[in-house]
């Protein structure tokens, strides 16, 4: 990538839990880049993750917030400002959690109080979190927001229960406040459709490996890695990608465009 892409940028990072994870890689790289940020995530993924040892690689601090509650928001971003010494540029939401998924239950078989916890941190934390910087004037102009998606919002995977529902929602978040933000400040919003990664969050799925392979062996280019997803956000953080607004952008290899491949098909001949 080309130096200092994001020379004098200022942001936030949600949802570094560890090593990992595409927001712990997206800190690396914006570091990398020029930018300076604060990180957030929940407390209690806060005791999970390593967070503060990435933090002190980035020479940065850690807010912890709930983004679910806007008053953590509020004040997450009062001090992340008073920190940076200046509005925002850029923001990554990085957060999901499915408590359905986490204890086993089918899509027919919902928990709804589960579920609606899903939704609230999975997607209506991503409409706080820009409501909160609208209503505080906290993004600069051209600004750039964005939030991890999957494919599982727009076609069926089974696995993907309740998130996949909750993934659709950020995708109408990210378009609804992509107009609104885009009229009132030119700022741009859109969310990122990665290819299955090995995250903590993704393999805790079940079926995960299995999925995985098949995806590599259907996407063209093999599956994106977490490390190239950071640097796509990165790309999606800086001027070069000014116009781009309001999409769902798919960062998997070419899966998402693939019917079907030669190495599947000689597989299915293969059983026969």
């Amino acid at each position: 990538m080309p130096e200092n892409l994001l020379k004098g940028k200022k942001g936030i990072i949600t949802g570094a839990l560890d090593e990992n994870s595409i927001a712990w890689k997206t800190a690396l790289k914006a570091k990398e880049q020029g930018a300076k940020f604060v990180l957030t995530n929940a407390p209690i993924a806060m005791r999970m993750g390593a967070i503060n040892e990435l933090a002190k690689e980035c020479d940065t601090i850690v807010i912890p917030a709930d983004a679910t509650s806007v008053e953590d928001i509020e004040k997450l971003y009062s001090e992340a400002k008073e920190y940076l010494g200046d509005n925002f540029d850029f923001l990554l939401h990085s957060i999901g959690m499915s408590p359905n998924i986490r204890k086993g239950r089918e899509y027919g078989d919902l928990n709804y109080d589960w579920a609606m916890k899903s939704y609230d941190i999975s997607a209506l934390s991503f409409h706080k979190m820009m409501q909160v910087a609208e209503k505080m004037d906290i993004m600069n102009e051209w600004g750039s927001i964005v939030g991890l998606s999957y494919i599982a919002a727009q076609r069926v995977y089974p696995f993907y229960t309740d998130m996949a529902d909750a993934k659709a929602l950020l995708e109408s978040i990210a378009r609804g406040f992509g107009y609104r933000f885009g009229k009132n400040k030119k700022v741009r919003v859109n969310t990122i459709s990665q290819s299955p990664t090995v995250t903590t969050a993704g393999s805790g799925i079940g079926g995960f490996s299995s999925f995985f392979n098949f995806a590599e062996s259907l996407s063209p280019l093999g599956n994106a890695s977490a490390e190239a997803c950071a640097e796509y956000i990165v790309t999606m953080f800086s001027d070069y990608t000014r116009m781009v607004t309001m999409q769902n952008l798919y960062h998997d290899g070419g899966y998402s465009c693939t019917g079907i491949s030669e190495e599947i098909m000689e597989k299915l001949v293969d059983q026969k």
